[in-house]
């Protein structure tokens, strides 16, 4: 696939004289424009008091812990859902809560939610008195009805973009909520946790609920399960998303995290005392997500509840086993759509839409979302990949690029044809769906006529946004290491990248599919080591070509021996 190269605009001004200026650039140019906006400490969390409906929500908390009522905490199956299940029920019983239990929904069974058939599970087995829905819940309609048909009082915290029509509960927790005035929309379900969390700590404090027997809990404790999460929903790290996964990876880097965390980072060897934000995103979230995937996310939460090394080494065995099936099913599944795409591209009467459904009987509900996120990156434009879901039902997951809001671009399509799904729900870049598999090409039709009208077809071109170029000799471990602990980088604050000529000195295959190279910067300097993982290129480097690169600087460690190191993002002869 093409490219174009694109380097980030950036406002003139001054941070800080301790910053290098690089560096002072590269924040600038991500919407920095003021020291303050630097400070990762706690205290500069934005407090929690005006998220609507917070004293509702603290009252029916505190009468709960108060009157030993048993609380039913309803969660999902993916890595926020388990991290925001864990985070409701440790916070709570450090609270003093003593009846707290979980129930995850089975995304083969009863689907995404508090739906009915969770609330009928989670009363026969638990008979609850207080019903918590974590990272869910903000579109359980007919979930809310069930519950408070069977009296039980249901408190819903969510982080998800509301319909038109709120679920009847007792209190609705959620900062994309109609009318709530909370400055951060960019929360993931783990984060609308920890703040009611927060808040509920405070009003126990003022009520004089701690004492020696129930000493007041220290929140930190729940930070690395708050930074996980934050980065593995991949939601915007807004000023207060970045302090709550810099705080948390703090945490695990000092040897403080919980050891089911510290026993997925052994599986894939990553070092606690160096890890960045990108390590919980691509080496931790993965193996968490497996469970959700392919069988069953409880498998998950027990690893991040259990206070045993032994036993989380255990589990997270299991995670990193299923983990490893679901890259052997995504990579089958990804192969088979793209070569139905190259041959769709192939033929001179028909080119690639500016949208994508993909849909095969046989291919597996939990793995259709990276699915979706491979071919969406690869082709650059919305994707939605489809799995049967029973009696004549197909699952949908969705993935957009930035100019295409998808839940927005679904709930147009909806609009305009009422009639083709039975259900959706998600954000700006990801959605679930489902309808009757007869409606598919029609909603395929509705779905690509909706993205025309908001994606031109020069937006389909990778446009990769860098900061700009650097020079051979700014190439140092120095900057690397700044440039890794100017983090944390992540969503809608991306980590720097930069882009420039490099003539090949040498290169080979290693792991069969990835290029190592020694490449010379165009305007001199030394020789530098180069990783480029799974090339998509159709040629390969030979000593003295001369490449045109967009890539990050990293720091390779290696038998105690650290070195500057180019990540190549992607290339092309130049």
């Amino acid at each position: 696939m093409s490219f174009e190269i694109s380097q980030r605009s950036c406002p003139a001004g001054h941070l800080d004289d301790q910053l290098p200026m690089f560096l002072q650039r590269i924040y600038l140019s991500r919407g920095i424009l003021h020291p303050d906006q630097l400070d990762m400490q706690m205290s500069a969390l934005e407090p929690p008091h005006s998220l609507k409906e917070i004293e509702p929500a603290i009252a029916l908390l505190r009468r709960a812990i108060r009157s030993h009522q048993r609380i039913l905490i309803v969660g999902d199956y993916d890595a926020d859902g388990a991290c925001s299940t864990a985070v409701a029920l440790l916070g709570l019983k450090a609270m003093g809560a003593v009846n707290v239990d979980y129930l995850v929904p089975n995304r083969f069974e009863t689907g995404y939610g508090l739906c009915p058939e969770i609330v009928e599970q989670g009363i026969a087995k638990f008979a609850p008195d207080l019903i918590i829905t974590v990272d869910n819940g903000i579109s359980s309609i007919e979930g809310a009805k069930a519950a408070k048909a069977a009296g039980v009082a249901l408190l819903i915290t969510d982080h998800h973009l509301a319909g038109e029509q709120l679920p009847e509960a007792d209190a609705i927790v959620n900062p994309n909520q109609p009318e709530c005035r909370f400055p951060d929309k960019a929360l993931c379900g783990c984060g609308v946790m920890f703040y009611i969390l927060l808040a509920l700590r405070t009003e126990l404090r003022r009520r004089g609920w701690f004492n020696d027997q129930l000493p007041e809990p220290n929140m930190g404790h729940l930070l690395d399960l708050v930074a996980l999460a934050t980065v593995a929903d991949v939601v915007p790290l807004s000023h207060n998303n970045r302090i709550l996964v810099q705080q948390g990876l703090a945490r695990i880097r000092a040897g403080r995290s919980r050891p089911g965390i510290t026993a997925l980072l052994e599986l894939a060897n990553r070092n606690p005392q160096r890890l960045v934000a990108s390590d919980l995103g691509f080496a931790v979230a993965p193996r968490l997500n497996a469970a959700g995937r392919l069988e069953d996310m409880s498998l998950g939460i027990r690893c991040l509840l259990t206070d045993s090394v032994a036993e989380a080494r255990q589990l997270a065995q299991q995670l990193d086993q299923l983990n490893d099936e679901r890259r052997h099913l995504e990579q089958e599944m990804q192969q088979q759509a793209r070569l139905w795409l190259e041959e769709l591209d192939q033929l001179k009467q028909k080119k690639i839409p500016r949208a994508i459904c993909l849909y095969r009987s046989d291919w597996h509900q939990g793995v259709i979302g990276i699915l979706a996120s491979r071919i969406k990156d690869i082709y650059h434009r919305p994707v939605i990949a489809f799995a049967d879901g029973g009696d004549g039902m197909i699952r949908g997951s969705a993935r957009s690029v930035a100019k295409v809001h998808i839940r927005d671009a679904i709930e147009s399509v909806t609009t305009k044809h009422p009639h083709l799904l039975k259900s959706f729900g998600g954000h700006a870049m990801a959605a679930g769906l489902s309808l009757k598999a007869e409606h598919l090409p029609a909603f395929e039709l509705a779905f690509i006529e909706e993205v025309e009208n908001r994606l031109a077809e020069k937006d389909c071109l990778g446009v990769y946004e860098t900061d700009g170029p650097l020079a051979g000799v700014e190439m140092t471990l120095d900057t690397a290491k700044m440039l890794r602990n100017g983090g944390p980088w992540g969503q809608g604050f991306a980590e720097p990248s930069f882009h420039g000529l490099f003539w090949v000195d040498s290169w080979r295959v290693v792991g069969e599919k990835h290029w190592k190279l020694t490449l010379i910067s165009i305007d001199g300097g030394e020789a530098i080591d180069a990783i480029w993982f799974s090339p998509d290129a159709k040629w390969t480097p030979q000593q003295g070509n001369r490449l045109e690169l967009v890539y990050r600087l990293d720091v390779n460690e290696f038998r105690q021996r650290e070195a500057v190191q180019i990540m190549v993002v992607k290339g092309r002869l130049g």
